[in-house]
């Protein structure tokens, strides 16, 4: 049981370094990247940001790969 606080801190302290760094995320481009599909219709948005999320998948598998070695 002493493990659940430990990654919850950590899990808060990821989500408050991503919040400070979205500016800058957003300066990169990131979130508009070619194969995210964007339908923009009269009084209707959509987004699903999948080449995004992709990218996001792989380079948090790679850290968390080289991060547990």
């Amino acid at each position: 049981m002493g493990d659940i606080p430990r990654l919850l801190i950590i899990a808060g302290l990821i989500l408050v370094v991503i919040g400070l760094a979205w500016p800058l995320i957003g300066k990169l481009g990131l979130g508009r990247l070619p194969g995210d599909i964007a339908i923009e219709r009269e009084g209707f948005s959509f987004y699903f940001p999948i080449t995004t999320m992709l990218l996001l998948s792989g380079v948090l598998t790679l850290l968390f790969w080289i991060f547990r070695k």
